[in-house]
């Protein structure tokens, strides 16, 4: 109850039993929807799983509290952010945020649904990088867009088959790197809300890199081209 009602950017989602929908789970309900939370009922046995001492409700919290977005904006004069659209795997997700810090990403957004959250393998994957990492959630990803768009930052999607590459773009430009889910890419509406698309060539057997492997690629070459820029 603490949590949802004084620390409600920690919380990831709520999980409540089946049938329970009065007193304090009702109360729950009513601050999960006022700070926006997501809650799901569930079976007995599905809560019973994660904690037998459970008294109907279950709050899966944080590794760390999420960024509000437009702080993130207003910290930078020149953003540098990843939109990462349901990723899946948390090995996936910590080892993005690794490099992302390494390679001095300004943000990372996430949806808040059909995705990996900040949990605590993610942390112990990102090797204490994520304390130094803002992570902001979002309710809508589309729409995350359309609001980064208006602010004048360039959406450049990641997408095997493309005909542009992923260096053809002036990255000293405020830009956000947009990356799909491992197994679908990118949803159909994400990759429509892009400015450009742009690919990594494949040489070899395998038609697709890991994510986190091609996020690196990206990254890096934000790195380079203002690096150069800088000098």
């Amino acid at each position: 109850m603490e949590a949802v009602r004084y620390s409600p950017e920690r919380v990831n989602k709520i999980l409540i039993q089946d049938g329970a929908t009065k007193g304090k789970i009702a109360e729950i309900v009513r601050w999960a929807k006022k700070n926006r939370i997501p809650f799901f009922y569930s079976p007995q046995k599905k809560l019973n799983a994660i904690d037998p001492h459970h008294q109907g409700a279950i709050a899966l919290l944080a590794a760390k509290a999420y960024a509000r977005l437009d702080s993130i904006l207003q910290s930078t004069k020149t953003p540098f952010l990843l939109l990462l659209d349901s990723i899946e795997d948390p090995q996936n997700l910590g080892a993005i945020i690794r490099t992302a810090e390494a390679a001095g990403v300004d943000g990372i957004v996430i949806p808040e649904r059909r995705s990996v959250l900040l949990t605590e393998t993610v942390a112990s994957v990102a090797s204490g990088a994520l304390e130094h990492v803002n992570v902001a959630r979002v309710k809508n990803m589309t729409r995350a867009m359309e609001e980064l768009k208006n602010l004048g930052v360039w959406l450049i999607g990641a997408e095997g088959g493309k005909q542009g590459l992923w260096h053809d773009f002036d990255y000293s430009l405020p830009v956000a790197l947009v990356f799909g889910s491992e197994g679908k890419g990118m949803r159909p509406l994400v990759e429509q809300k892009c400015d450009l698309v742009l690919s990594i060539p494949l040489l070899g057997e395998i038609n697709s890199l890991n994510v986190a492997a091609a996020a690196a690629i990206f990254m890096y070459e934000v790195v380079r081209q203002r690096k150069v820029i800088c000098e």
